[in-house]
């Protein structure tokens, strides 16, 4: 072997060696099951989009299911303290420390098909609650129903007293309002409440009867009144956001942009295919409310709307203007 061929082939080596401890692998987490569509609609292009602008400096491994740690709830912490790079979660499950963010799930306040919109459009009002973390994606879902196991509900009287779990405590003075017990409970643990009676039903969005099998578990859904429409988000661990070049910043950014509206497509998407098969399944029903039974509901909810906001206000948040400039053309 010649002298430049022994030259090159070392400096070659010595390349990929550079470029192995130069490469980043970022590790997202997600509780939710490994076959769930948030994988293939969010995650890859995520994943491809940073890998793509970094010239594969920094990757994208994700890991579903908790693999990376139990409880949903647990997520934000698990990012805070460096265990993930990146996690998804819903900011409901952490609701003191996103009480800003959560007023974008109030009924009234955004519609699904522009709320994630919106939401980017006024995120600088909200900067203060990630400031230990940061913001990669956030985005809405579509509106939450009520998959009822047993029982059906065709009126705020058919909900008094029965147990419907919440994705928050917004949503549980909601629920509340409508006469029902809200139960604080993460998606995952919806299926064997419902099954085994501990909860009557659920507020969730259509997506829940495939990608937590809740359909096996639900006889009837009910849709019609104004109804909550909750948050997800992708945060970053701060210091190994920091730690990347520039470039890398940006792509995670801007990939994270796209992560939010593809998030709301999907799960507008899927949402109502799942509804619609659902609704074509023997021994399942989907309820429409009539005309003036959603008013009541809608009548109760606006209360509490109000009540939530003026608290809000109380506390010295500027919950009024952010509204306003969520429902703004």
């Amino acid at each position: 072997m010649g002298i430049f061929a022994k030259l090159n082939g070392a400096a070659l080596a010595l390349g990929m060696i550079a470029t192995a401890a130069h490469a980043t692998e970022l590790k997202l987490a997600d509780f939710q099951p490994p076959t769930h569509f948030v994988v293939d609609n969010v995650y890859t292009p995520f994943a491809e989009a940073v890998s793509a602008a970094t010239g594969g400096d920094v990757t994208v491994k994700v890991f579903m299911g908790g693999e990376l740690g139990p409880g949903p709830a647990e997520q934000y912490n698990r990012v805070v303290d460096g265990v993930a790079d990146i996690a998804f979660s819903l900011p409901g499950y952490t609701a003191s420390n996103f009480p800003m963010t959560l007023l974008t799930e109030l009924p009234g306040v955004i519609d699904a098909e522009t709320g994630t919109s919106r939401i980017l459009a006024n995120i600088d009002m909200l900067s203060d609650e990630y400031r230990r973390v940061v913001l990669v994606g956030l985005w809405n879902n579509a509106p939450n129903l009520l998959l009822m196991a047993e029982k059906p509900v065709h009126s705020m009287d058919d909900l008094a007293g029965l147990n419907i779990r919440v994705p928050s405590r917004n949503a549980g003075l909601i629920v509340q309002a409508w006469g029902a017990n809200p139960v604080s409970m993460p998606a995952p643990e919806i299926y064997n409440a419902m099954q085994t009676g501990v909860l009557d039903g659920a507020m969730i969005d259509a997506t829940a009867l495939g990608a937590f099998k809740l359909g096996e578990v639900t006889t009837y859904v009910t849709q019609g009144m104004d109804t909550t429409i909750s948050d997800f988000f992708m945060i970053m661990n701060r210091d190994v956001f920091n730690d990347l070049d520039e470039t890398a910043q940006a792509a995670i950014l801007e990939a994270g942009q796209a992560a939010s509206l593809n998030g709301n497509a999907a799960w507008l998407g899927v949402a109502g295919g799942a509804l619609d098969g659902f609704g074509a399944t023997e021994g399942k029903e989907v309820i429409t409310l009539s005309d003036e039974e959603a008013a009541r509901f809608n009548a109760a909810s606006a209360e509490a709307v109000t009540q939530i906001l003026a608290e809000a206000e109380a506390a010295g948040m500027p919950a009024q203007a952010f509204v306003d400039a969520l429902k703004a053309d």
